[in-house]
């Protein structure tokens, strides 16, 4: 089903029989078995763009690559770094901006300017009656009512279909620059890329690529980044001479070192300090280290059942691709379990909304 605005959406939700699965652009490819797919692509076009403001509406289904360009001619940006996941995953299709905030995606930008959700003004959805709910607003003062916005967050199109976001955006930065420390092991690049998101310097990306390199990232104007390189080199000194590359964070950003190497794509959160520890104990093809360690991107072989292998540890893991057999997304506590149980009850009383079940 394809609606083509907010109140065939509603329609078509108000009367289903069945379980429903929400898909954006189709780049992530969970899906739930048996469940007809409701798209949003229908749902698309910058409905306002307030440069001035630092504010930007648009439809769920609106591609991000048009948001992007609309931003770009004002020399904006959206500031939590979209990653593009199609190569990693092999798949086609075009992230819109629905999946983004479904998902709550957010790039190496993260672990400095924050994350999708911390962009969310306002948001517009049908919930699994079919009605039409409003939170937040369309500008950055208006923060009456529930936090109904930062809860469709990450829902994943389990509460509602989103219809419109509401997002604050932010100026590109005049300079940009990558430094670099080479042949570090993975617990000593995760103490260089703690040590630098501890310090004053404002990193805005830590990540830390095996047998390539630890890689750091200052933005900002020119003259301020040029001083705060140099800064964060003498602050590093004790891990090697730092260098400066051109930027990698782009393939970072969308795990693009991750794309050549065969197997099933895992994505942990976890402790950054833990982080070495747990990629030891994984055995896995190929790592990506982001958000200084707290971020780890893994290549498993086929069918390896990372979460037990790994038992308990703090953090989760979610698997994005491989064969069906593995559940995609990891298990809940008991009290979180109650608490989601809770909210889709309000939301979605008769279950209409499918959980992704398997990669």
């Amino acid at each position: 089903m394809r609606p083509e605005n907010e109140a065939e959406l509603s329609e078509m939700v108000r009367h289903a029989r069945g379980p429903l699965a929400v898909r954006g652009g189709g780049t992530r490819g969970l899906a739930a078995r048996g469940a007809v797919v409701l798209e949003t692509s229908g749902l698309s076009g910058v409905r306002l763009y307030e440069p001035g403001a630092l504010t930007l509406v648009a439809g769920a289904g609106t591609p991000v690559a048009e948001i992007e360009v609309a931003l770009a001619t004002e020399g904006q940006r959206l500031a939590f770094e979209v990653p593009d996941l199609r190569q990693v995953l092999g798949r086609a299709g075009a992230s819109t901006i629905g999946g983004v905030v479904a998902e709550n995606a957010s790039g190496p930008r993260r672990v400095q300017a924050g994350a999708c959700r911390d962009f969310l003004l306002g948001v517009r959805f049908v919930d699994g009656r079919g009605d039409v709910l409003r939170n937040g607003g369309r500008v950055m003062k208006n923060v009456t009512g529930y936090d109904l916005v930062k809860l469709m967050a990450g829902s994943r199109g389990r509460l509602g279909v989103l219809t419109e976001v509401a997002l604050k955006v932010l100026p590109k930065p005049e300079a940009e620059v990558t430094l670099a420390l080479r042949g570090l092991s993975d617990a000593q690049a995760v103490a260089a890329l703690s040590a630098a998101l501890g310090s004053p310097y404002e990193v805005s990306g830590a990540a830390h690529l095996p047998g390539q390199g630890t890689f750091l990232r200052i933005e900002g104007f020119a003259g301020s980044v040029r001083y705060r390189f140099g800064e964060l080199a003498r602050l590093l000194q004790g891990f090697g001479v730092a260098e400066e590359v051109p930027s990698p964070w782009a393939a970072i950003r969308d795990v693009g070192p991750l794309a050549a190497v065969a197997g099933d794509l895992w994505r942990l959160s976890v402790k950054p300090s833990e982080a070495p520890g747990i990629v030891a104990r994984m055995g896995a093809e190929a790592v990506i280290y982001d958000w200084g360690g707290g971020l780890i991107w893994a290549r498993m072989a086929p069918g390896a059942d990372l979460r037990a292998r790994l038992g308990v540890f703090a953090g989760h893991a979610t698997r994005l691709s491989g064969a069906p057999g593995i559940a995609a997304l990891p298990p809940e506590a008991a009290p979180v379990v109650a608490l989601s149980e809770g909210l889709r009850a309000q939301f979605d009383p008769r279950g209409i909304f499918a959980a992704p079940e398997e990669v």
